[in-house]
């Protein structure tokens, strides 16, 4: 019998255990989040000696010594004992720093830590999705150029519309993909520091410990926004930063889930329709009792996910709007939760969709082969033409290839057959003229308008100045976890 693992008695995210990538994990990982408190902490003694607090060097040493010297069971009792995460690590962090003991977290409050700890924690997460989604983008366009004369139906209303071409609707997909990036590139470089601010936001603890001096506690706000790699803080905060910024975050990437959602479903879509197909392995089975079976099961994937992360909006905009005065704790549970999960989920579904676009396939001839049952109908007003400029008049055409058309589309519909108006127009005299002309005038590449122009032209204007910065980030291929 197996050696019981408790591990396995434990539920355990399956956005950790299955999805998301090691760098996202550990971005949002205990050690990630309580390292950096003593960052925080380290950061504000440093200033506050430099700004002339008795402070030495030997307690700046010993706190920069212990950044990632953590006593975690240790930290779990002492919560226990106090009911105050932050306070448990205070003095956690002063057993091993046992001379700096007495100046960690002096004249801060919990929110110091605790919220400046989250807006580093987004910052670095948006720094781990960006590239990624730059990576999905360049990898789609490459598909779109290689693709972007191939014919094929358009759908409006689910159903055929004109022609297009493959590499123009996978700009279409592109396009929403540029929206999220540049979104998320705002996002994240309008997050700012909370800064030290003390209990109310006030700065009156800073004033205090300064003896009055406004300039040094202006100053020892700019310098630990410095340290903590930050360009500016806010001016003003209660406890907390505004949960708005929460929001902004989380609604930059619930678009984005929006946009993996439209473009999987289309991907769904065609691969019923036998057009397009995602990867599917040498070993990859389909279905449990259909062994024929090539689901495409990345895209229902990305769906899954993105339909969470759509969803997960609701939590900042939620805690925003109920957060009294200076602050509540009631966004506390919910954004240990929400935050995370956000940025998971948006992690997991892009390294599902670089593997999507890495390895999409196009069956040309069943394409083809769609076209030429839809294409006979589309193409009448063409025939009309041609019978005009012939010497036709226009309403005896129309009336004549109306029959034509309902004679054929009752075969397609009542009969399951191909679609012969072709066929029909051959035989009959009336259409005699232009009999020679069919060929050229039934050409799918003629129907197709600017579109493989217009994918030149995005791609050039649009898509590479947009993920150029990220260039040097564009290497390695997705590697899917289960």
């Amino acid at each position: 019998m197996a050696k019981e693992n408790d591990d396995y008695k434990k539920y355990k995210t399956p956005l950790v255990s299955r999805y998301a990538s090691k760098e996202m994990v550990y971005n949002f990982s205990d050690f990630k989040k309580f390292s950096t408190w003593r960052r925080l902490w380290f950061y504000l003694a440093q200033a506050e000696k430099t700004l002339g607090l008795s402070i030495t060097d030997e307690q700046i040493c010993e706190m920069r010594d212990n950044l990632e010297n953590i006593d975690f069971d240790a930290a779990a009792i002492e919560e226990r004992k106090t009911r105050h995460d932050v306070m448990a690590h205070v003095h956690v962090f002063g057993s091993c720093c046992p001379l700096a003991a007495g100046v960690i977290h002096l004249g801060a409050t919990s929110a110091y830590v605790g919220d400046n700890t989250d807006i580093i924690v987004m910052r670095d997460a948006f720094d781990i999705l960006l590239p990624k989604l730059a990576r999905c983008i360049q990898r789609l366009s490459s598909f779109a150029e290689d693709n972007k004369d191939t014919p094929c139906l358009s759908y409006t209303h689910l159903q055929p519309a004109q022609l297009s071409t493959v590499g123009k609707r996978a700009c279409i997909w592109i396009q929403d993909l540029l929206m999220d990036l540049r979104n998320i590139e705002r996002a994240r470089n309008d997050l700012r520091f909370r800064g030290v601010k003390g209990t109310t936001g006030t700065q009156a603890s800073f004033l205090a410990l300064f003896d009055g001096d406004e300039e040094k506690v202006y100053k020892l706000d700019d310098l630990v926004t410095e340290s903590a790699g930050f360009k500016s803080h806010f001016l003003i905060c209660g406890q907390t930063y505004t949960r708005k910024v929460d929001v902004d975050c989380l609604n930059t990437l619930a678009s984005l889930g929006s946009s993996v959602h439209k473009i999987c479903s289309d991907i769904r879509l065609l691969a019923n329709f036998k057009e397009l197909e995602e990867p599917f392995e040498k070993d990859q089975i389909g279905s449990s009792a259909m062994p024929y079976k090539r689901n495409p099961m990345r895209s229902e994937r990305c769906c899954a996910l993105a339909r969470h992360l759509i969803c997960l909006i609701q939590d900042p905009l939620m805690t925003q709007s109920v957060q009294w005065m200076e602050r509540t704790l009631d966004d506390s549970a919910n954004r240990r939760i929400s935050i995370a999960e956000a940025f998971l989920s948006a992690d997991s579904l892009l390294g599902t969709l670089q593997n999507v676009f890495e390895g999409l396939v196009v069956y040309p001839k069943v394409i083809e082969r769609r076209i030429k049952q839809e294409l006979p109908f589309m193409a009448t007003e063409n025939i009309i033409m041609a019978m005009v400029k012939a010497g036709g008049n226009r309403q005896e055409c129309h009336e004549e290839i109306r029959v034509l058309s309902h004679e054929a589309g009752m075969v397609v519909k009542q009969q399951g057959l191909d679609n012969d108006l072709v066929e029909r127009i051959k035989k009959s005299d009336y259409f005699k003229p232009i009999h020679n002309q069919l060929e050229k005038l039934l050409d799918p590449t003629t129907f197709i308008g600017l579109a493989p122009k217009q994918v030149c032209q995005f791609i050039s204007a649009e898509v590479k100045p947009a993920i150029s910065s990220y260039s040097n980030q564009m290497e390695g291929k997705s590697v899917l976890l289960v």
